[in-house]
């Protein structure tokens, strides 16, 4: 099948919408056009704000989901966040202190920990803190500080130095971006020191992340790939990007 430029453009987005990532080379070899045709297209397509063009091809647009609140990132991607957290739950045992962050999917793991007993959860999200406080089986601690309200997370000195006082058997960690060179990073610069200090008093740490957070590289950097020990993600992530972050040091499980 021929494809005119806004066939080629309109396909491009599907798969994007499927993969997350596209690569130059594969859309020339599909469309059977030169690679400089395919930069172009891709350039237009992000001017648009559609998409954001990396090395070698281009990733499906943050600039929507990063201006969505906390509600609306709730029902993205919901399926794949619930796939993920019901594995993560998997990897708490009764008795657990855990750390986690504040994010979408850690809220979706915490409703899948319900049946745990005597959980500890030491959390900088109000999100989390509100719902776990119903169930008798967390003992729970949110961290005080500065309020971001959009996102629902405390942040700053205060929250930094009351977190300097626990230890946890386990982090559930949601990042915004997982690369093998870039490690793992965040759209939230307040939040991002959070997310450092809760990795080194942390035991362990497990990465919950959708596939649409793999090989791509948000604001701000949080921590290298070696400093968790298993990233829980989509099957539907690009391979190669797994491969080369597996490579990197972090143990991947797909679901």
């Amino acid at each position: 099948m021929e494809y005119n430029a806004e066939q080629r453009k309109e396909k491009i987005l599907e798969l994007l919408n499927e993969s997350g990532k596209v690569r130059v080379s594969d859309l020339s070899r599909m469309f059977h056009i030169s690679e400089v045709t395919i930069r172009i297209d891709l350039a237009d397509l992000e001017s648009h704000g559609l998409l954001s063009r990396v090395h070698g091809g281009a990733v499906s647009s943050y600039k929507n989901y990063y201006n969505m609140n906390f509600i609306q990132r709730s029902g993205t991607n919901e399926s794949e966040k619930r796939a993920i957290a019901e594995y993560v739950a998997t990897t708490v045992r009764d008795n657990d202190t855990v750390m986690m962050n504040a994010g979408t999917t850690t809220l979706f793991t915490l409703r899948a920990l319900n049946s745990r007993q005597n959980i500890s959860i030491v959390t900088n999200s109000i999100a989390i803190a509100l719902e776990a406080s119903g169930n008798s089986n967390f003992n729970v601690v949110l961290l005080g500080g500065l309020v971001n309200t959009k996102y629902q997370f405390t942040y700053g000195d205060d929250a930094l130095h009351q977190l300097s006082h626990y230890h946890a058997d386990k982090l559930i960690l949601s990042v915004d971006g997982i690369h093998a060179e870039t490690g793992f990073s965040t759209y939230y610069n307040q939040e991002a020191e959070i997310c450092r200090r809760m990795l080194r008093l942390s035991e362990s740490a497990v990465i919950a992340a959708d596939y649409t957070k793999i090989g791509r590289t948000a604001l701000t950097a949080i921590a290298p790939i070696n400093t968790a020990e298993i990233l829980v993600t989509n099957k539907t992530a690009h391979r190669d990007d797994l491969e080369t972050i597996q490579a990197a040091g972090l143990h991947i499980i797909t679901v």
